[in-house]
């Protein structure tokens, strides 16, 4: 690159970095929002609408409110990832949406849920709405280039027999839609519709094929609903907890910049000048594709952050290695790029992997969190690969080139005997283990559960109080948290304001009679809270075992996929199979630390564990990368024992260095984080230092011992 390129360069990285800023922090045209500003919020930052439904009739089984909770959080989805939906006593549904103030019209969208069925002319009932798996609007052209809406219906399995034998015998004629007794569409039946697939075409605006389709989806639930009340909520954190989340992403970055620069010199200034891009980049993309973020959404950034320094790590420890072997600076800065490639794209792509699946096959917070990573990975490797490599580039070339701003010459580091101690240290894992799930069982012979579970997975008791005034977010967990904190004994009491009214929602643990009374009398002696107007119900886990179970698969069936990939990249199973193991050892780990801690497990516990695999997965592929290169030069006498020592101390620094970096960040917002954001922080970063260690410790003797042991067969 020539001397005036580079100016050129290094001129538009600062525009784009200020430009980006500007647009991420103030925003352009008339009305000056920055892309942070119009990121759609998560109910606990941003409050949103919560609606209350009542089963029609007797009261309902549990299978029945099951299947309609988990159909009810699948549509409510469309408005947000973070949407949830839970039971409310015996008969009553709540969905809570975050991001939207008109209560109105998200009961407009969403349909009022009632019966639907499919009659012919004669009145028979041929399908109803249970057999449709779902409706969406389309969009279109007619034979004379013209938009044509129309509604799309996919039928389930048994509901595809019952209609392709209807529409065979009623071509010609209509099969009127019913929806609660009224006739909705009658579309006349053109040909035969055997496919499970059918389209009702008309003379339709795109809204009233979104409004046909929204009353077919809500009308295919077991039971029908009625409104009982709609309310907009409030934020369930005060803007004090919000900012302080920010400030502590803003400090660790700091930390992680200048970490960069005093151990990489000018390379580090580089990989930190495209970490701000990177940052930016992800807000204006959340922005853009309208995720939702919650507060453990922006402790997921804020931790990508870390991660994102892994790929700059990988490729300047290939640059320094490449200088220690007398290369020029510009050779060993192309070389080190290029050994890094492989290490960097399988790494990301295994995890990448992990994230697509979660997406497609995930539901609530797992989609969310999916969507994060995704795109988190997708932006580092860019400016890993890009914009570092050309800000580097354009140093190099206005001038930059003494290898004491690249590189201070050091001993080579001797090879340490990792497998010289592998026994010891599947010893200590196994004992770590061990000792984990004892303390589980005393845990569950106290009758204390083997979990401390959050209302998310557990339910809890949802109590109404009317105070007489208004309190702020602040004031609430300032003065009445504490307060319900001693009554209940419950350490995670989620609050939300009413708006408009002085009602605010406690929920806690589930609450018997004589807790209820006291908590009643407490709220009364302390807030001059009406008693009589005090309302409590017991509420269902906002995360339903049809989204565990979803959760459960997609991680299952990611998993696989890694390991094909693997297997795939790598030419041996071994390697893709001591991964996986080393992963499951990782995530056990952080889940018997979640017991024996007593940390509450909710819905960043799901987002927590997800964390661990990608990042544990990533940090094996870099080792496994080196021994592939490594065996490329192996010959009859080399010393394989010998061959992964050195792959691990090679890659020992960068392991080091990444785990550092994304400990900084983690570590930066426990210490200044909220209760919440603690408890989020604490087992990611035990997650943290526990894949650092099966990184270097065990996943390297876990392959050496595939290799040797039934890796080949032996001729005697």
């Amino acid at each position: 690159m020539k001397k005036n390129k580079g100016i050129l360069s290094l001129i538009l990285t600062a525009v784009v970095i200020v430009l980006l800023g500007y647009t991420v922090l103030i925003g352009v045209g008339p009305t000056k929002t920055g892309a942070m500003e119009n990121i759609k919020l998560g109910l606990d930052l941003a409050g949103g609408v919560s609606i209350t439904y009542q089963v029609k009739g007797d009261t309902p089984s549990d299978e029945e409110m099951s299947d309609t909770i988990y159909k009810l959080q699948k549509r409510v989805e469309q408005y947000s990832t973070e949407a949830s939906v839970y039971q409310e006593g015996d008969d009553r549904i709540n969905i809570e949406i975050p991001g939207v103030s008109d209560a109105n019209a998200i009961l407009d969208e969403l349909g009022k849920p009632g019966s639907l069925e499919f009659q012919t002319q004669d009145g028979e009932a041929v399908i109803t709405g249970s057999d449709v798996e779902t409706a969406s609007a389309k969009s279109g052209q007619d034979s004379m280039g013209n938009n044509e809406y129309s509604v799309e219906l996919v039928l389930t399995d048994e509901g595809s027999e019952k209609f392709a034998e209807a529409t065979s015998a009623n071509i010609g004629n209509p099969i009127s839609i019913i929806y609660d007794g009224e006739t909705i569409s009658s579309p006349t039946v053109e040909s035969a519709i055997t496919g499970g697939t059918a389209y009702i075409t008309g003379n339709f605006t795109y809204e009233e094929a979104d409004n046909l389709a929204s009353t077919i989806r809500i009308g295919g639930l077991k039971l029908e609903l009625e409104e009982l009340r709609s309310n907009v909520v409030g934020a369930q954190l005060g803007e004090q907890a919000v900012a302080t989340s920010l400030k502590a992403g803003a400090i660790g970055l700091a930390i992680v910049f200048v970490f960069m620069m005093c151990v990489y010199y000018l390379p580090g200034l580089a990989s930190g000048l495209a970490l701000l891009i990177y940052t930016e980049l992800v807000l204006l993309i959340l922005n853009a594709f309208n995720i939702t973020l919650t507060l453990s959404g922006i402790a997921g950034i804020i931790l990508s952050i870390g991660m994102a320094v892994d790929a700059n790590v990988i490729i300047f420890a290939r640059v320094r290695e490449e200088m220690c072997r007398g290369k020029s600076v510009k050779n060993s800065l192309k070389t080190g790029f290029q050994k890094a490639m492989s290490a960097i794209v399988d790494g990301n792509v295994t995890t990448l992997i992990a994230a697509a699946v979660l997406w497609f096959k995930g539901s609530g917070t797992v989609k969310g969190f999916a969507q994060t990573l995704a795109i988190g990975i997708i932006v580092s490797m860019f400016t890993a690969l890009v914009i570092t490599r050309l800000i580097i580039y354009a140093f190099y070339a206005v001038g930059l080139r003494s290898e004491k701003l690249y590189y201070r010459p050091k001993k080579e580091r001797e090879p340490v005997d990792f497998l010289g101690k592998k026994k010891w240290f599947f010893t200590f894992s196994l004992g770590i283990m061990a000792a984990g799930f004892i303390v589980m069982g005393i845990h569950v012979s106290k009758e204390e559960g083997a979990f401390a579970y959050s209302l998310e997975f557990e339910g809890g008791t949802s109590t109404t109080a009317t105070f007489d005034q208004d309190y702020t977010i602040d004031e609430i967990d300032e003065k009445i948290v504490p307060v319900v904190e001693k009554v209940t004994g419950d350490k995670n009491v989620q609050t939300q304001k009413v708006e408009g009214t002085n009602q605010i929602i406690i929920k806690t643990v589930t609450l018997e009679l004589d807790q209820r009374e006291a908590l009643n009398q407490a709220l009364a002696d302390n807030f001059n809270v009406d008693v009589n107007e005090i309302t409590a119900e017991n509420i269902s886990s906002t995360v339903s075992n049809e989204m565990r179970q979803d959760a459960v698969v997609a991680v299952i069936i990611a998993a696989i996929f890694m390991l094909l990939y693997i297997w795939f990249r790598f030419k041996d199973l071994r390697f893709a199979t001591s991964a996986v193991l080393a992963l499951i050892h990782d995530v056990i780990i952080v889940v018997l630390f979640y017991a024996v801690a007593r940390i509450s497990v909710g819905n960043t516990f799901i987002a927590c564990m997800l964390t661990i695999v990608g990042y544990s997965i990533n940090a094996t592929i870099i080792i496994f990368d080196r021994i592939r290169e490594e065996l490329h030069y192996q010959t009859r006498a080399t010393d394989l024992k010998a061959l992964v020592n050195r792959s691990i101390t090679q890659t020992l620094t960068r392991s080091i260095y990444t785990t550092l970096t994304t400990f900084i960040m983690v570590a930066v917002l426990y210490v200044m984080g909220v209760s919440s954001i603690k408890e989020f922080a604490l087992p990611l970063m035990v997650g943290i230092l526990w894949g650092a260690y099966s990184s270097v410790c065990i996943t390297g003797a876990l392959w050496y011992v595939m290799k040797t042991k039934i890796g080949t067969s032996k001729k005697k």
